[in-house]
C-alpha cells in the first residue's frame, strides 16, 4: 500500500477545519454532529475520526489557527485597519459568529477557556508592547480595554451584521490617549 504523503494529511485535516469552521459559525456546536461535519466536508466520519478524535478536538484546533492582524502601532489609521480587519472577516468568512460560538462554548469547557484565555493573554500582551513609555497601570487598563472593545466590537458584529468601524476606533483611541 501506497504511503500517503504528509503534506495529503496536512490538506486532508485543513479540509476538515475549513468545513468545520463553516459549519460551526452557521449551525453552532451543538447543532453540528460528525455527519455534519462528513458532509460539509466531503469525507467519512472515519476519515474525520483519523484526524480528530471529537469535535472539542476540532474546535482546538481552530481555536489554535487563530490569527490576528494585531495593528502595528496604537494610531488611528491602524486601530481602524485593525478593526476593518475583523469587519471584514465577519463579513467574507462569518469569522464574528464563530467567535461567538467559541466564546460559548468555553464558557462550559474548561481546556477550551484555557486556549481562549491564553489567546487574550497574547492579545493584551501585544497591545502592552506597544506601549513602551507609558506607566505599568496605564499600559495593563489600555490593553484590557483594547481587548474588550475589540471583542466586544467582533460579537456585535455577530448579532447585528455589519457595522462601521469608526465609533469603536474613536472610543479606543479616547481609551489610548487619556
Amino acid at each position: 500500500m501506497p504511503k500517503v504523503s504528509q503534506s495529503h494529511l496536512d490538506a486532508r485535516r485543513q479540509q476538515i477545519i475549513d468545513a468545520a469552521r463553516t459549519r460551526f459559525a452557521s449551525h453552532g456546536f451543538a447543532r453540528t454532529s460528525m455527519p455534519d461535519l462528513g458532509k460539509a466536508s466531503g469525507l467519512s466520519i472515519g476519515a474525520i475520526y483519523r484526524y480528530f478524535a471529537s469535535k472539542d478536538e476540532i474546535v482546538t484546533a481552530i481555536c489554535e489557527e487563530a490569527g490576528q492582524a494585531f495593528p502595528t502601532e496604537l494610531t488611528t489609521p491602524a486601530v481602524h485597519e485593525f478593526l476593518e480587519h475583523i469587519r471584514t472577516m465577519a463579513r467574507d468568512k462569518d469569522h464574528a459568529r464563530l467567535v461567538a460560538q467559541i466564546y460559548a462554548e468555553a464558557a462550559i469547557s474548561p481546556p477550551l477557556a484555557a486556549l481562549v484565555r491564553q489567546q487574550l493573554t497574547a492579545l493584551r500582551d501585544s497591545i502592552a508592547a506597544l506601549l513602551p513609555d507609558r506607566r505599568p497601570a496605564d499600559v495593563a487598563r489600555i490593553a484590557e480595554a483594547f481587548a474588550a472593545l475589540g471583542l466586544g466590537y467582533s460579537q456585535q458584529l455577530a448579532v447585528r451584521g455589519d457595522l462601521d468601524t469608526t465609533p469603536f476606533a474613536t472610543a479606543l483611541m479616547a481609551i489610548i490617549d487619556q
